[in-house]
């Protein structure tokens, strides 16, 4: 049974640093990309970040010099540090077994047979 697990979520100043894990049970992250996607109130879902299935990192031009993605295969995790939050990373962030969105050069895919989500961790970034 494929889960994914969020956690790491909650409330930060402005300045401040989080780190969120996407535990992953049910296959090997050796070789699969994760996606990480965030929605703000009243705006539609974003994918900000990609561990893709070789290994490489992809942002979206908000995020990229804040945020990290990386991976431990044997813990079969994905993370994401988040640093130099924002207020306007305020949002729930989600951990899918896809990448999609405006990242890097332009707009990119990585989709498989299976998509499972995480079911999210919330952010807030306030004074």
């Amino acid at each position: 049974q494929v889960k994914l697990v969020e956690s790491g979520g909650g409330s930060v100043q402005p300045g401040g640093s989080l780190r969120l894990s996407c535990e992953v049970s049910g296959f090997s992250l050796d070789g699969f990309a994760i996606g990480w996607f965030r929605q703000a109130p009243g705006l539609e879902r974003e994918g900000i970040s990609c561990m893709d299935d070789d290994g490489t990192a992809l942002y979206t031009a908000s995020v990229k010099g804040r945020f990290t993605v990386t991976r431990n295969i044997p813990k079969n995790t994905v993370y994401l540090q988040m640093n130099g939050l924002e207020p306007e990373d305020t949002a729930i962030y989600y951990c899918a077994t896809r990448c999609e969105g405006y990242l890097g050069s332009g707009y990119y895919s990585r989709v498989y047979g299976m998509d499972y989500w995480g079911e999210g961790a919330l952010v807030n970034v306030s004074s």
